[in-house]
């Protein structure tokens, strides 16, 4: 589908220099002088490299639309990830690479969505926060003012996440699965 290159909005796929790109942060500029453009930061689908580009709105650019499927993750064996197709319950096994730093906040029976082109997995798409048990905290420095500060933390699975002064070690928190950051206490 043709699409002109000051419509792409985050989160979109596109086809450029034959290859397969999700916009990743978008940016309108105006300069002094010609025409205004889009400055756009391109991530690579398969093998995650970066390119910024500019787009004018007269140019056309091919947006691809991926197949979008919920399945459930399984277990994982080694570097392999293997899910179930919730419609159908057949398996597929992915590679880490595909699935990327949110892997470590995968949880069995969690629903996933693996997004696929043409007949290929290219994407796992986990929920945006989980809910994990903090197993260590480090104690409250005295004097800390509570408004700024956050103190080292290591959740279930193993990750260190910064949290505020007041989280111990028990209690379940809210995380982002993007970037492994705490959200919220969790609401029991």
């Amino acid at each position: 589908m043709k699409i002109q290159g000051n419509a792409i909005r985050p989160g979109n796929i596109i086809e450029h220099k034959g290859r397969l790109w999700r916009a990743v942060r978008i940016q309108h500029v105006q300069p002094g002088k010609g025409g205004a453009y889009l400055q756009v930061e391109l991530k690579d689908i398969r093998d995650g490299t970066k390119m910024n580009e500019r787009f004018r709105s007269s140019e056309d650019v091919e947006r691809v639309r991926l197949d979008q499927r919920e399945y459930q993750f399984l277990y994982s064996d080694g570097d392999m990830y293997t899910f179930m197709d919730n419609e159908t319950y057949d398996q597929i096994s992915l590679p880490r690479e595909l699935i990327g730093e949110p892997a470590v906040f995968l949880q069995e029976g969690m629903t996933v969505t693996i997004e696929s082109y043409e007949g290929e997995p290219i994407s796992v798409i986990l929920p945006d926060t989980v809910t994990m048990k903090i197993v260590e905290a480090d104690p409250v420095v005295k004097g800390q003012t509570a408004s700024s500060s956050y103190k080292p933390a290591v959740l279930e699975n193993g990750v260190r996440i910064m949290v505020p002064p007041h989280i111990e070690a028990g209690t379940r928190v809210v995380v982002n699965t993007s970037d492994g950051s705490y959200v919220e206490r969790a609401k029991d």
